[in-house]
């Protein structure tokens, strides 16, 4: 039966012999493809990208009956956005940190931190899971993920362990990121209250906030080492549970990764000046203590290698930071004060404002796509267009402070106008293929968004009864692991959700919010994030193996926020606003 209506696509969601099952299988094929050829073939990234994203075409035009030329619009529209902002974000974050390595100043760094404490495991829970989450919630899209893998690896950290963590430890505060952009593009796509859903968003998640830092840190080191530090583990995830709780639930969604983080990082902080573990945990091949501190260390202290040693070597002497350390310092204290500016609302819409009226920047609408495509019931209340728009506002993008942060920081370590420039160079010439494999992975996502692969997918899982309060959160996961964003699997699948939770008797608040909740977790196996991790540490071609890394970890978290939701939803169901 045609599809084709005036100019329009009309999506179908059971173009296999009318069968949603069938379709389904099919839907899946390009992420199939996708996954399997890094996961399992271990495929160069690029590679398997555009293997991915041309069964996707095959699949839209050949098996959907999208007309070709719309398919192609909607992969082009994808490709753009991966490029602007999401490649963007990662070069310029790439080159912030190029920045400090190629000044000599991540050396200070290392030992600043290693001030704090040399224990890995400590290292891992302030930046992967603290620092990472106050990066999330001012800018999201991937920057926590580029800026703490790249820190990790800095420090000593292995390169796939050091992609592997920043993107087990880049979840909790997924829902909530970017000022609260996922929470507030919920409400829009399915009308209920902005602050309710925050409020079942911050009834979920803190259980995973507390839970995060023991498994981050198992991840690394296994149980056994894990509770030697329990008490960093408990006070890092119980302050930003708390403050997490509490501001989503009392204030909104729009600074809660930010305040949360924010306690978390003041708390740890503060348990490590009266408590130091027991035994010094560190990799095999580390370099010895004394050179990690730039201090003498005490007589006693732990060997390197992997094994504990009694005690932990004194932080530096000196009375207070020297300028030195802060001049080492400025490039993150500069990152972060900007990437906390440029995610403001306000500043965004004044500067896109300014922008507007001196032609720096536009709104497209995508040519041969926009209002084109017609998402109908059950998937949306009644049919509704899909628009397709490309956001050009290159001063108010986050990538933008990025460049910023990195070229002030360049000039004032003294690279001059010439080193940063090169520098820059450098960069974008080492992420090009990471740029290309991030615009066909969002090509992907974009392509199957529009032809409706996705829809078919979410469909099946509806289609559980009873069970869908803990189907409802794998739903998010799929959102997630298909577009990259919590944002886009809220706007993809909020609307079904609220419409599936009244059919089987599910509150639409709950629902809903799961969505979120659970897309979290599939944020550490979605491609783009996977792609990111590998340019921050430099593993191009190695994208397989942290796919591989993170993959069941993603499917045991997202089960467990599913476990919970089945149980709010039909046990406690007093929690629900």
């Amino acid at each position: 039966m045609p599809v084709v209506v005036a100019g329009s696509y009309v999506q179908r969601y059971t173009p296999v012999g009318h069968n949603l099952g069938l379709s389904a299988l099919v839907a899946v094929a390009p992420v199939v493809v996708l996954l399997g050829l890094l996961g399992v073939w271990k495929t160069k990234a690029h590679t398997a990208a555009l293997a991915g994203l041309a069964t996707a075409l095959v699949v839209a035009v050949v098996v959907y009956e999208m007309p070709g030329g719309m398919a192609a619009s909607a992969a082009l529209n994808g490709a753009a956005f991966g490029l602007f902002p999401i490649g963007w974000i990662v070069l310029c974050a790439i080159f912030v940190y190029d920045v400090t390595t190629t000044t000599g100043t991540f050396d200070i760094v290392r030992q600043s931190i290693a001030g704090v404490s040399v224990d890995r495991r400590i290292q891992l829970l302030l930046i992967a899971f603290c620092f990472g989450a106050f990066m999330e919630g001012s800018a999201g899209f991937g920057t926590p993920i580029a800026i703490c893998a790249a820190m990790l690896i800095g420090i000593g950290f292995k390169p796939i362990p050091a992609a592997g963590l920043s993107l087990i430890g880049n979840t909790a505060p997924v829902a909530f990121g970017a000022i609260g952009t996922p929470i507030i593009t919920l409400a829009k796509v399915t009308g209920l209250p902005l602050k309710d859903l925050s409020a079942m968003v911050g009834r979920q998640l803190p259980f995973f906030s507390l839970l995060l830092p023991f498994w981050l840190v198992a991840a690394m080191v296994g149980f056994r080492r894990t509770k030697e530090v329990w008490p960093a583990c408990l006070t890092t995830g119980l302050s930003f549970a708390v403050v997490q709780f509490l501001v989503s639930n009392f204030h909104g969604p729009w600074l809660v990764d930010i305040v949360a983080s924010i306690a978390s990082i003041l708390a740890l902080v503060v348990l490590l000046r009266f408590w130091q573990p027991k035994e010094t945990w560190r990799f095999a091949g580390d370099p010895p203590l004394e050179e990690e501190l730039g201090v003498k260390a005490r007589k006693g202290a732990g060997p390197a290698g992997g094994s504990p040693g009694p005690g932990t070597p004194p932080a530096p002497t000196a009375t207070g930071p020297s300028r030195e350390v802060l001049m080492a310092w400025l490039p993150w204290a500069l990152l972060a004060v900007l990437v906390f500016l440029w995610g403001i609302p306000q500043f965004k819409t004044h500067v896109n404002d300014w922008a507007l009226a001196h032609h720096f920047g536009r709104t497209f609408h995508w040519p041969g796509l926009d209002l084109r495509v017609k998402r109908v019931p059950p998937v949306v209340p009644k049919a509704k267009a899909e628009t397709a728009v490309f956001d050009f506002f290159p001063l108010s993008a986050t990538g933008t402070a990025l460049l910023l942060t990195g070229t002030i920081s360049g000039l004032a370590l003294g690279l001059g106008v010439r080193g940063v420039v090169r520098t820059f160079l450098g960069t974008l010439y080492r992420v090009r293929w990471s740029l290309l494999t991030i615009a066909a992975m969002l090509g992907v996502g974009f392509t199957t968004r529009y032809a409706g692969l996705d829809a078919s997918m979410g469909l099946a899982l509806a289609k559980t009864g009873v069970l869908f309060a803990f189907f409802s959160p794998l739903l998010g996961w799929l959102g997630v692991a298909l577009t990259g964003s919590d944002t886009s699997s809220n706007a993809l699948f909020g609307g079904l959700q609220k419409i599936t939770a009244g059919q089987v008797g599910l509150s639409p608040t709950l629902a809903a919010a799961s969505n979120s909740s659970g897309g979290v977790m599939g944020k550490m196996i979605d491609a783009q994030s996977i792609v990111v991790g590998g340019v921050a540490t430099d593993q191009q071609g190695e994208e397989g193996a942290i796919l591989r890394y993170v993959f069941f970890h993603s499917i045991g978290l997202a089960s467990l926020v599913g476990v919970l939701a089945f149980l709010q939803g039909h046990v406690f169901t007093g929690v629900i606003p």
